[in-house]
């Protein structure tokens, strides 16, 4: 299996300015290095954590993910990123997987935030996505669903050689976590990663909302163990790293610890919506 070649940007945002962000992010990407896999935006990237969704909120043809299309197409990358999405007179907080061929994944944010009222304005998903690049398995998770790890927690399996196979080997979380909770999502990456025996990327953004609130960063790259691979503090920063397989299943060779994980069904995965 070949290394799996991320770029994740840690950024500020202009509040409910699609256009200006749009701009802002295409000139940073100028230092994209050839030959990436992925490349990673905060949530809701073109407006920041907006509760105004019947102002802001595009349709799955709208210029935001038009202009994914074309970076990806251009750069020959993966995007991830979340953008409030209107479909079906429902609003979502919605995470795109766009491929360099104008393919589109998507997962729309399970775990609602109440404590800002985003249950009030948004419709919850209830299907996780996991998808693949180049034989790597990558779970995409939006913010909040941090918090909540039985979303997150690996459902192993064996295969027909009686091989044992976990769920997905890299998570990811596109955030905009605010400064005053940083030691909660700081931990909480990396309990993910070690309950999960998986790399986890955390992608947040810095700088200060429409609402006051400040933004620190602190994107992480952490490893299967626990051990931070990449920290970045309150700074713009485009960085680019490769993630090891090989290492990877090492862990997980040696310290075999999901074959002794609780068997258990999601039944949310099908809750109405």
């Amino acid at each position: 299996m070949q290394p799996l070649s991320i770029s994740i940007l840690q950024t500020s945002l202009f509040w409910e300015s699609p256009d200006q962000n749009r701009i802002h992010i295409e000139t940073q990407l100028g230092s994209l290095p050839p030959g990436n896999h992925l490349t990673i935006f905060p949530e809701m990237f073109s407006t920041g954590f907006s509760m105004d969704p019947a102002k802001h909120a595009e349709t799955m043809d709208g210029p935001t993910i038009q202009w994914m299309k074309k970076i990806a197409s251009e750069k020959r990358t993966i995007l991830v990123g979340s953008v409030m999405v209107e479909e079906n007179n429902n609003y979502y907080n919605r995470l795109l997987w766009v491929l360099p061929n104008g393919q589109i994944g998507y997962y729309d944010k399970r775990h609602l935030f109440a404590f800002a009222g985003e249950d009030q304005h948004y419709t919850p998903g209830n299907k996780r996505l996991i998808a693949s690049v180049n034989g790597w398995r990558i779970n995409l998770q939006i913010c909040y669903d941090l918090r909540f790890p039985v979303w997150s927690r690996q459902r192993s399996s064996y295969d027909e050689e009686g091989g044992f196979q976990p769920e997905y080997d890299v998570l990811v979380y596109v955030a905009n976590w605010p400064e005053r909770r940083a030691e909660a999502w700081k931990t909480l990456l990396r309990a993910r990663a070690i309950e999960n025996q998986c790399y986890v990327v955390g992608v947040n953004r810095i700088g200060e909302d429409g609402n006051g609130i400040n933004h620190c960063g602190d994107s992480t790259i952490v490893g299967p163990t626990g051990d931070i691979l990449h920290h970045c503090a309150d700074r713009n920063e485009l960085y680019s790293h490769q993630l090891d397989y090989d290492a990877l299943q090492e862990v997980r060779e040696r310290l075999p610890f999901l074959r002794d994980a609780d068997g258990f069904i999601i039944l949310s995965d099908d809750f109405p919506e």
